[in-house]
């Protein structure tokens, strides 16, 4: 059976977009060797409550602490004044969904979409206007995802997920995680540099 590498991100997390451009070095170096799995991990369920005081403040200096510590990522922090925040990613989790739907690749481009407009744009995707307006950018089939992104369907997937990466014991965000013939490993994240990942998959894979 082929090795699985699951990777497990909210695309509204602040340092998976920091993870982002790595990943995707890991990502396409990795392909012919193991199986890849992308969880939604869910950080925040459903609210239409402005998002409190302190937890903008919290996140804003992540932001800050993320530019600081992985050159080339960057924040547009107009967010914070243009938009009204909401702590509440689920929606942003069930978009993923709904354009995978649509074609596995579709997953990623979603993703990117997601993050694009929330970091560098100050663009809200905690909004359902804003998902379908990602949806048509990346080129999806409008009232399908609109149609999926709201179904009992997408929600029991999301649900999925979230309880499976909560069952191997994922407790932030982005996780790695190797299985060998039943055997997983947890793999430490490198925000700056692939290899030192990559070597240590290989030499699990090749045990």
């Amino acid at each position: 059976m082929k090795p699985v590498l699951y990777y497990i991100h909210d695309p509204m997390c602040s340092w998976c977009w920091a993870f982002s451009r790595v990943y995707a070095e890991l990502r396409t170096a990795l392909a012919d060797r193991v199986t890849l799995i992308e969880l939604l991990g869910g950080l925040a369920p459903d609210t239409d409550q402005p998002m409190p005081e302190d937890m903008q403040q919290y996140l804003q200096q992540t932001w800050h602490t993320i530019e600081q510590r992985v050159p080339g990522v960057h924040f547009n922090f107009d967010f914070w004044t243009q938009c009204r925040p909401l702590r509440s990613t689920y929606p942003a989790c069930r978009a993923v969904i709904a354009a995978r739907q649509q074609g596995q690749h579709y997953s990623a481009m979603m993703t990117e979409a997601i993050q694009r407009a929330y970091y560098t744009e100050a663009r809200n995707p905690s909004e359902h206007r804003v998902l379908v307006q990602l949806a048509t950018e990346i080129g999806l089939d409008v009232t399908q995802f609109s149609d999926a992104i709201a179904s009992t369907t997408t929600r029991q997937q999301l649900q999925a997920e979230i309880e499976q990466s909560r069952a191997m014991n994922i407790d932030g965000f982005p996780s790695l995680l190797v299985d060998v013939e039943g055997s997983r490993w947890r793999i430490p994240v490198d925000y700056n540099n692939a290899a030192p990942m990559l070597e240590l998959i290989k030499q699990l894979l090749e045990e």
